[in-house]
């Protein structure tokens, strides 16, 4: 990993982030003197369990995986980000982050923030409604993986962004490969391959390497119910 400038412009990408963006533009122009930018080729380990939390990253673009290794030596998916989203603080003491692919991140250097916690207010409430999020995600997750079926959440990961139905079909394309993602949905790989190709012996889906047809959605979603 190493810091490198081709000109983007931090201050541009700080305020388009929704957790900056009450902040006034000198607020900004503070917290990109406290930013570096980095690039991470794929595979790039961004931080290890345990170091001590030096601030957040927000990728820039790329995609970076947030996992835990178990005593077994296995691997724990716990996320799988992309641009525009943020990480740190909070889950440095828990998992590792590595790039799944070439990325550029920003690091916002943690006094930087601590220091505009302590002149607005507003970016602590923001902060914490981001948390709050997150964990809400976690639950939700934890509940899914106590209460659902395999099928029933890999079709509810197909469909996570189609909230409402049509009468018409979709595509989904992974984010990233198979083996991943399982580990996201607390699936073997070899479980997970197997629904799918239930799903597409059924004709409920499509599959196109990574690229994921939906003939009718409606009828997906209401096929394990």
């Amino acid at each position: 990993m190493h810091s490198h400038h081709h000109g983007i412009n931090i201050q541009a990408l700080l305020a388009h982030v929704p957790l900056f963006n009450e902040l006034e533009s000198e607020e900004i122009v503070r917290l990109a003197r406290g930013s570096r930018e980095l690039a991470a080729s794929r595979g790039d380990i961004l931080f290890h369990k345990g170091d001590l939390p030096t601030g957040f990253y927000l990728i820039v673009y790329g995609q970076v995986k947030l996992a835990f290794t178990s005593a077994q030596g296995g691997e724990k998916v716990v996320d799988i980000l992309g641009q525009g989203q943020t990480f740190g603080e909070a889950v440095m003491f828990m998992v590792y982050a590595q790039a799944l692919a070439d990325s550029v991140l920003l690091h916002i250097a943690k006094t930087a923030i601590l220091d505009e916690l302590d002149k607005d207010p507003r970016l602590g409430r923001k902060m914490i409604a981001g948390l709050s999020m997150r964990l809400h995600h976690l639950i939700n997750d934890v509940e899914s993986y106590s209460l659902h079926s395999g099928r029933q959440r890999i079709i509810g990961y197909l469909l996570r962004d189609n909230p409402v139905d049509g009468d018409k079909g979709a595509t989904v394309t992974l984010p990233t490969n198979k083996g991943v993602i399982a580990s996201r949905l607390n699936l073997t790989q070899e479980h997970f391959s197997r629904i799918l190709h239930e799903l597409s012996e059924k004709g409920l889906i499509v599959v196109e390497g990574r690229k994921i047809h939906i003939p009718d959605v409606h009828r997906l979603r209401t096929h394990d119910q």
